[in-house]
């Protein structure tokens, strides 16, 4: 067994097995450990097992400072096999060689290059299986991280496998991503004696039983360890070594400095150039150093090589390891490394995006012309998608440039920042601007930078006050567009939280001050946000005359959904949320997309259309995890939580619930905790425990309770009324209706007004029920079909109980129908049971493809039978086309069908 893999045998069976199952599934793992562990000697031994199994090996390396180029650790990946990239479709192609350079398209989303190159993998995949191998993935460019960790989550149903091994503490996408990782420790004594053995030539017991204690199995340093020792004190035996009170790595670090220091000046010259480069490129380094070298000394790292610091490879070198990189760029002086970067940015002035690193680092005092060159850098790694990238050379810009342009870079910075979903960063980067006396204008941008963290949360009065007065401010200096981002801020703090009606007020006053198209969606949403119940009415009567330019933009489309959903005009808000998610689908704004899905997933959720729901709340959670959203994340799990609870899978509802709940109550959400109550409501109304449903859903309408929200509570109307009912408990119910009664006379809201229909009949005096229950009836399907069935059944019931059962059958065959085709079972049940006491039975319900399937086989299911391709599904979907045809090879036994052209017929079956 090769030294580096001494006592490995349990981390090798282990990537065997993986290997193994590949032509099968695919598989990712993450190992992490400590530097010189090991873990590049098992990502070596992984490939040569794969290579032997006829695997095509990918392999990438990060390297410090090469992190500031973007998605060249992808590159370095893909390289190989970007030949094939002709069979991707066109808008994948173009985004992934854009994100190369190697295309001018436009700015691709970073989630479309990830998709491209996961579809890249997968048709190299379709001919045998590939084996992905990132090392040092801590290094990598950011860009090349989230991909590779977008990518490994979803190679599942691919035959590839991902191995990346990252340093132990580093954070980053991977140790966020939820992969499974193996801890690479240090070798048990047995293990480490032996390897120690094999290098401590000449050495003492006592020097070797020294290095083992230091060592503490850490392969590397029972490897060089013995070699600074015996150059340390040469024919001694003994380990003069450095302080003992040092951390392993600096020990390790300042033994390789030391064996460096002994080379000639030339090649140490050299050895500084290469660790201090952004490429591996053999020439550009040797070029670089004969400029800083002596005319008659020649530049060469072949004295490198033989002291076992660098291996080089035709035209490429690297260092043996990484720590050998950074021991010799830190023990060498500030104007060393300053004339270092300055030969390679002149080897490199062709390549300006490159060079511009190594100018800036090449000097220390302000540079208005490089600070210029930083900000250049920064669109085209922008253009590129490289976004974290763009941050890096803006904030470096901003420390080199004037002071007059440090303020607006800051910002812009910052303004990156948010896409990156980097609170801290974006922080740090407002607080650094803060202080250099910003123009009214551009503090209205601060605040409103600061303020895009916060998702509305908490719902401070005083903050809301404050964005309502800066965004008066940015409408007096003519900025009509940041006013509305600030009050849209605004408005969200009194969804998640309410202020108080005055604060309300405010903001509603300083959005309708705007000079801005009375039907923009972007004021819409503030109005609803702020004030669902006063300014229903005139949002739901905009709503209905939509322009054409707002009906095919994707935000206009999403924020007219949340503003449709806010005053409870829930299938309006279906509709425009599911045309704006697929056109942020389209686009790869998959923050966006998350969001606009939750939101689809609570408005299908309170039509009862759990074909729509399941599918859209699952993604929306997936993509909100994926993204770092975690209000939204809790969002969909209510939602979850709701649909469980409509199903009939009361565990299931209180699961989703609790996790919703554990996020949201820190945060004070209470339109997410009145979702949670709200289903616990509905999973006690099915379960037959009506008591316990009056006291979850009377929650949402105490101000003194964290449940409570203003607006949720009209659309539950109905479902408290049947519980008061059911459970005899009807006492303060009068009160909340005439509240209820108050807020139906300022809105028109679908749903609370199909809701007091509902909770009148049922609390109806004696003479006046069978009217109410008509009027219900007649009023058409304002609240959906499953609130019209619920009528239908209580109805049916209240007929029964007045003995009029041939007259109770009609509604409740109705009700029966309806309740069985959304898949609301334990309605369903109830209906059933309501019938038989009629004199009547009713076939027992069968199975529908909701409850077959898990809500990705759904989604994956309609959108097959809707005529798309495996391939147009997983660019929908973000998931390989074999992926897709995995899931449709499980569908189709679930649901006893042979062919795609059966789906549509059995799915409409439902």
């Amino acid at each position: 067994m090769r030294q580096g893999l001494v006592g490995r045998e349990a981390e090798l069976m282990l990537l065997a097995g993986l290997i193994g199952e590949a032509p099968r599934r695919g598989n990712a793992i993450v190992l992490v450990g400590d530097p010189g562990i090991g873990k590049t000697s098992l990502l070596q031994a992984a490939a040569a097992r794969a290579r032997e199994a006829g695997f095509t090996i990918l392999e990438t390396a990060g390297v410090e400072i090469e992190a500031l180029l973007p998605y060249a650790g992808l590159h370095q990946l893909l390289r190989p096999v970007l030949s094939d990239a002709g069979s991707l479709p066109t808008s994948l192609r173009r985004a992934l060689l854009t994100a190369f350079g190697e295309d001018d398209g436009a700015s691709p989303e970073p989630f479309f290059i990830a998709l491209a190159a996961l579809n890249l993998l997968a048709e190299i995949s379709s001919r045998r299986p590939v084996l992905v191998a990132a090392d040092d993935v801590q290094w990598l460019d950011r860009p090349s991280q989230d991909a590779l960790a977008f990518l490994a989550r979803r190679v599942g149903q691919d035959p590839v496998v991902v191995v990346a091994a990252v340093r132990k503490g580093h954070p980053g996408p991977f140790a966020a991503s939820g992969l499974d990782e193996l801890d690479v420790g240090g070798l048990d004594d047995a293990s480490a004696r032996e390897v120690l053995t094999a290098h401590a030539a000449g050495l003492s017991a006592a020097a070797r039983e020294r290095i083992l204690g230091v060592a503490l199995g850490n392969p590397l340093a029972l490897v060089e360890l013995p070699v600074a020792c015996r150059a340390a004190a040469p024919g001694h035996g003994e380990a003069a070594s450095v302080p003992a009170w040092l951390p392993l790595t600096t020990r390790l670090e300042r033994a390789f400095a030391a064996r460096a220091f002994d080379l000639p000046i030339a090649t140490h010259t050299a050895l500084l150039v290469a660790a201090l480069a952004d490429g591996q490129r053999l020439s550009e380094v040797l070029d670089a150093a004969a400029r800083l070298a002596d005319e008659k000394e020649t530049t060469d790292l072949t004295p490198a090589v033989a002291a076992q610091l660098v291996e080089i490879d035709g035209s490429e070198f690297r260092f043996r390891h990484p720590l050998m990189r950074t021991a010799i760029r830190q023990e060498a002086s500030i104007a060393q490394r300053q004339a270092a970067h300055a030969a390679l940015a002149e080897v490199l002035r062709d390549q300006p995006d490159r060079a511009v690193w190594h100018r800036a680092a090449s000097i220390i005092g302000p540079d208005e012309a490089v600070a210029g060159q930083l900000e250049a850098t920064a669109r085209h790694a922008r253009q590129r998608g490289g976004t974290a990238v763009a941050v890096s050379a803006l904030q470096r810009a901003a420390d080199l440039g004037d002071s007059t342009h440090r303020a607006g870079r800051l910002l812009r910075a910052a303004e990156l920042g948010f896409e990156l979903g980097r609170p801290d960063l974006v922080l740090d980067l407002a607080a650094a601007a803060q202080p250099l006396g910003l123009p009214s204008r551009e503090q209205a941008r601060l605040t409103w930078i600061r303020e895009s963290f916060t998702d509305g949360i908490p719902g401070d009065p005083a903050q809301v006050r404050v964005l309502a007065t800066v965004a008066g401010q940015a409408a007096a200096d003519g900025d009509v567009d940041l006013a509305l981002k600030l009050l849209y801020g605004a408005s969200l703090r009194c969804w998640w939280a309410d202020p108080g009606e005055a604060v309300r007020d405010e903001v509603v006053a300083a959005a309708e001050r705007l000079a801005v198209d009375p039907g923009d969606p972007r004021l819409l949403v503030v109005l609803a946000f702020a004030a669902p119940i006063g300014r229903g009415a005139v949002v739901i009567d905009r709503l209905a005359h939509l322009g054409p330019g707002a009906r095919s933009d994707a935000a206009a489309l999403r924020l007219a959904g949340n503003a449709a959903m806010a005053v409870g005009a829930f299938e309006e808000a279906a509709g425009l949320l599911a045309a704006g998610a697929a056109d942020l689908r389209a686009q790869g704004r998959l923050g966006l997309l998350a969001r606009a899905l939750a939101l689809q997933a609570w408005s299908a959720a309170q039509l009862a259309d759990l074909g729509t729901a399941i599918p859209a709340a699952e993604e929306a959670r997936q993509l909100a995890e994926e993204t770092r959203q975690p209000l939204i994340m809790a969002t969909a799990g209510a939602v979850q939580a709701i649909l469980a609870a409509l199903r009939g899978d009361y565990e299931a509802a209180e699961t989703a619930a609790v996790q919703a709940e554990r996020i949201c109550v820190p945060l004070r959400a209470s339109a997410v905790l009145a979702a949670a109550q709200l289903a616990r409501g509905l999973a006690c109304l099915g379960a037959g425990c009506p008591a316990d449903a009056v006291a979850h859903l009377r929650r949402i309408h105490d101000p003194a309770d964290p449940a409570y929200h203003y607006a949720v509570r009209c659309y539950t109307v109905g479902d408290l009324a049947e519980a008061a009912v059911r459970s005899g408990h009807r006492s303060g119910t009068d009160v909340l209706m005439q509240e209820m009664e108050t807020a139906a006379r300022q809105t028109p809201s679908p749903s609370l007004h199909a809701g007091l229909r509902y909770a009148r009949a049922l609390l109806a005096a004696e003479g006046q029920a069978d009217g109410r229950f008509q009027a219900a009836l007649q009023s058409g399907t304002s609240g959906g079909p499953f609130l019209r069935a619920r009528v239908q059944l209580a109805y049916g019931k209240w007929l029964h109980q007045h003995r009029h059962d041939a007259a109770a059958r009609t509604p409740l065959r109705a009700a029966i129908e309806t309740f069985d085709a959304l898949g609301v079972i334990p309605w369903s049940g109830r209906a059933r049971q309501q019938l038989r006491a009629t004199g009547e039975k009713s076939r027992p319900r069968i199975p529908g493809a909701r409850d077959q399937l898990t809500p990705q086989e759904l989604q994956i299911a309609q959108l097959a039978a809707d005529g798309l391709t495996n391939r147009e599904i997983g660019q929908k979907l973000y998931l390989s086309h074999r992926t897709i045809g995995s899931h449709l090879y499980r569908v189709f036994p679930k649901l006893d069908i042979a062919s795609r052209a059966q789906l549509a017929s059995r799915l409409d079956a439902d």
